[in-house]
């Protein structure tokens, strides 16, 4: 569904990706771990659009979207959970759920079935809601596009535990729904727990890859060597 090969992105002459290789088939779940400032963002950046690639392709569902503007790579079936959430915040709830939606499966009434809290604050305005909210809101939002690939992008990042293991929930729903999914996180256990496969980005390289299986039995020497702060 998605592939990366050999992306290269910068901000100004600072380089940041060094030939990044990743793919996600469908109804895949993929995580993409490192520490911060490491890549993971700016892959994402540069699937959406938003930080253009300087070199390599990105194919999405076999058609080049490199160098499209984002928009575009939107309405081709890529949905954005961008870290800090960036929901719109002098809308209302449902006004944030219905600004990109589209037609397909996931409306108002599914949204609101997924997080029956938004049902609840379906008239506060974004500024009117908890961070748990908040994120809520960025996801149903995203759902609204009906996205073929959802990322995910550090959505449990400075939460409350209890509102976490929503997110965790929801996520686990989604893949059982057979959604394909993108994820960064900062903890490895509970991507090991959802996803089938893993990347690790260390320098805006890919330093390690494979399924959980593999993971586990190498995780203390990956945890020290590319995870652990």
């Amino acid at each position: 569904m998605l592939e990366l090969e050999g992306v290269e992105s910068a901000y100004g002459s600072s380089r940041v990706l060094f030939g990044v290789d990743l793919a996600v088939d469908e109804g895949e779940v993929v995580s993409l771990m490192g520490r911060n400032g490491m890549g993971k963002t700016t892959t994402i950046r540069a699937i959406m659009g938003l930080t253009p690639p300087r070199a390599g392709t990105i194919r999405f569902r076999g058609e080049r979207i490199d160098g499209l503007p984002s928009f575009r790579i939107a309405r081709a079936g890529i949905g954005l959970v961008p870290e800090g959430r960036q929901i719109f915040p002098n809308l209302n709830v449902r006004e944030n759920l219905i600004a990109g939606g589209r037609g397909g499966g996931w409306g108002l009434d599914e949204v609101y079935e997924l997080f029956p809290r938004l049902a609840e604050r379906r008239d506060n305005m974004g500024t009117q809601l908890s961070g748990g909210e908040q994120q809520m809101l960025a996801i149903g939002r995203a759902l609204m596009t009906n996205p073929d690939l959802l990322i995910l992008d550090e959505a449990t990042e400075g939460l409350a535990p209890v509102v976490r293991e929503d997110i965790w929930a929801c996520i686990r729903r989604l893949r059982g729904l057979g959604q394909s999914l993108l994820l960064i996180d900062a903890n490895p256990e509970a991507l090991l727990a959802v996803c089938d496969r893993h990347y690790i980005i260390d320098r805006g390289r890919i330093a390690w890859s494979g399924d959980g299986e593999a993971f586990r039995a190498d995780a203390e020497a990956l945890q020290r060597q590319f995870l652990s702060v």
